[in-house]
């Protein structure tokens, strides 16, 4: 088979394969399509750690192709798509649901082998864990594989405790921003605020139904929130895109007893000036997120067939022998999501 190897910074590569064979209980998938996103952009600058060597993507969604001894529930030609967690199922977190959080946590695409190739041979772990979903009728590949962003963008929003009718401020339109936008006004959230500073993007948000999207460096965030709000502040704020300077301007637009939310992965090392004050005084509650939860997975794939925008997040397709060039797509932000099609 041919697939994608990454073997270090900058360095991924379209190489001939063996062709796996499903062991006990594992599924062989046929790979429709693997979707590129932020996290994968930052192994390949060297921001995060992956195993060289390892086969990248873990948006995945493919056909079952064969079935390994053991394996029920299942049968060859059916679409579904993935939670890439492999979870020990015993620990403190993985024993509330939490497997997202396991203490011994791997993932497809970072320590074990995704879905950048024409097969993947999901782990029996994943199988028994339940992280394989069948795809809705109907819904296409190339939109099954934002399962996982949208896994994660319903867990970042669960978080901020959004209510039907809230605010919502959002710093940064790119991919993952878009999915909160949607998702927000999917759950009925009444103001969304989007910040950026790419005009496409800011567009592609107007289109999707910001109720403002502002530059930051022209227009003024703050004001914009306070006469949206009626002085108050907004209920919750995201940091979509790991910007350290983006945290000050969001703590800064949430009411009292607001929530700000780290979502975008941060470089290693940064640092963020805070008036811990402005945390005290307002009761502001700072918190972060990091992937999703099964059910989370589970729900996000069943919120894809009543969100038909979302499949303008995918904007550039390639054949796998074009594999390297979704990396460089979106490292010149060109378009939004890159997917390789199979």
């Amino acid at each position: 088979m041919r697939g994608c190897v990454f073997h270090g910074p900058g360095d991924v590569r379209v190489e001939s394969l063996p062709d796996p064979e499903p062991g006990p209980g594992e599924i062989l998938l046929r790979m429709e399509a693997t979707g590129l996103c932020h996290s994968d952009v930052r192994v390949y600058k060297g921001e995060k750690a992956a195993r060289a060597g390892v086969i990248p993507g873990h948006e995945n969604v493919g056909v079952v192709a064969a079935l390994g001894a053991g394996v029920e529930g299942f049968a060859p030609g059916r679409r579904v798509a993935l939670c890439p967690i492999i979870a020990c199922g015993r620990c403190y977190y993985c024993l509330r649901g939490l497997r997202n959080r396991c203490l011994t946590r791997l993932t497809l695409g970072y320590e074990e082998d995704g879905g950048l190739a024409e097969y993947l041979r999901v782990p029996a772990a994943i199988v028994s864990l339940g992280h394989v979903f069948p795809v809705p009728e109907g819904l296409a590949p190339d939109v099954a594989t934002l399962t996982e962003p949208l896994a994660c963008v319903l867990n970042s929003l669960e978080g901020c405790g959004l209510s039907p009718g809230g605010s919502l401020v959002l710093l940064g339109a790119g991919p993952m921003g878009l999915l909160h936008l949607l998702l927000a006004r999917a759950l009925g959230v009444a103001t969304v605020i989007v910040s950026e500073v790419n005009e496409g993007r800011l567009e592609q948000a107007r289109r999707f139904g910001a109720s403002v999207a502002l530059h930051p460096e022209r227009d003024d965030l703050t004001r914009t929130v306070m006469e949206a709000s009626d002085g108050l502040g907004v209920d919750a704020a995201v940091v979509t895109t790991g910007v350290p300077s983006l945290v000050e301007p969001a703590l800064a637009a949430v009411r009292r007893q607001g929530t700000v939310s780290l979502f975008g992965g941060f470089p290693a090392g940064s640092t963020v000036a805070l008036d811990p004050n402005a945390v005290h005084y307002n009761e502001v509650r700072l918190t972060g997120s990091q992937n999703a939860t099964p059910d989370q997975y589970r729900r996000a794939l069943q919120l894809l067939t009543v969100m038909p925008q979302a499949a303008e997040v995918n904007t550039h397709r390639f054949p796998i022998e074009e594999g390297p060039r979704a990396y460089e797509a979106r490292l010149g932000m060109d378009g939004l999501k890159s997917l390789v099609i199979f």
